[in-house]
């Protein structure tokens, strides 16, 4: 299958660069995935869809502060770090600028709190970095951090918060589950007094996120795996919305692969708890086993995120439904509108 199947032109202005003032005020088109029905609502109407003895399901990760600007030891050149996954005793896999003259054993210091030396060359490019500091890490990180928007996006975000899910607790992630940025408190407590349960996975959001695919052919393409969790009271909820013939809803492509990770383990049995690491790629011909229903955000033309919502709803419905959103100037992506998928 050609990548090219997956792709559509997207005006640069509808690549949102900030997010609205309130977050459930986003644009909301759904796409009825059995009959390639569109109607355009706000997010705010998504309590409408939702029927009681319905599980959503939500991906609890928190964005790390995971950016850092410093220098070369020895030439006192400018460099980036990108963190984005902990591997233990103080050494992460990072990105780097300038990846030219970031070698293996060169030293980058951060102010005078924190210094990292390059051990080794990563995954897709990356590097292995081991840190050396004094104190706690992630209050160093904390302070020294920046919270790393996709390049995509050049404005500057005041509140780091913005970046972050109301429900997001386990700290971990490179990128935020922004499907998930759409919801409230209110909105969360809307859900839940009518009738349908909320149930939370994590999935640490990595470098598969900062990777445009780089093959011809969809199934030569290899993802990047990501930490998981999902908790015996998740399978538990889980396993009681089948029983009872709810929906299962994913919040986002993240929950979804969780989800069907954990669904290829299970197989026919019932789902329980299970943690890991997932390289799941979802792509048109893939049968769901978990997911009935997704939310998600309008992702970037040839991109991994549009061949999963396409194995779910059918490539003509998304890339029709696309073509509709471009025409009524949706917002695309990490900031932008929504799109639900039933």
């Amino acid at each position: 299958m050609n990548v090219d199947l997956y792709d559509f032109e997207l005006p640069e202005e509808l690549i949102a660069q900030t997010p609205l003032v309130e977050r459930s005020a986003s644009r909301l088109l759904t796409l009825n995935k059995r009959d390639g029905g569109i109607r355009h609502q706000l997010f705010s109407d998504i309590v409408e869809y939702l029927q009681p003895g319905d599980t959503l399901v939500l991906n609890d990760t928190r964005v790390i502060p995971a950016r850092l600007f410093g220098v070369k030891e020895d030439t006192g050149a400018k460099a980036e770090v990108l963190l984005l996954k902990s591997l233990g005793d103080d050494r992460w896999e990072a990105l780097v600028k300038p990846g030219k003259k970031l070698k293996i054993g060169a030293v980058i210091i951060f102010g005078e709190e924190l210094k990292a030396t390059i051990e080794s060359e990563g995954d897709m490019g990356g590097r292995v970095l081991r840190f050396a500091y004094q104190g706690i890490f992630n209050e160093i990180l904390d302070r020294l951090g920046q919270m790393p928007l996709p390049p995509y996006i050049k404005e500057k975000l005041d509140d780091r918060e913005r970046y972050q899910t109301v429900y997001s607790k386990h700290e971990g992630s490179a990128a935020a589950p922004t499907a998930g940025l759409h919801f409230t408190e209110s909105l969360l407590e809307d859900i839940r007094a009518k009738g349908i349960d909320i149930a939370f996975v994590t999935l640490h959001v990595g470098l598969g996120t900062f990777r445009p695919m780089s093959v011809n052919r969809v199934e030569d393409h290899v993802m990047h795996e990501e930490y998981y969790v999902l908790p015996q009271e998740t399978a538990d909820l889980l396993n009681e919305t089948q029983a009872r013939g709810g929906r299962i809803i994913a919040v986002g492509t993240t929950s979804a692969r969780t989800l069907e990770t954990v669904a290829q383990k299970c197989g026919d049995g019932p789902v329980v708890k299970s943690s890991g690491w997932t390289g799941i790629f979802i792509y048109p011909g893939y049968e769901f086993g978990l997911v009935d229903a997704m939310i998600t955000n309008f992702h970037l033309p040839k991109s991994t995120l549009v061949m999963l919502v396409s194995a779910l709803a059918g490539r003509e419905n998304i890339l029709k439904a696309y073509q509709e959103a471009i025409e009524r100037k949706y917002r695309f992506f990490s900031f932008g509108d929504a799109m639900f998928i039933y």
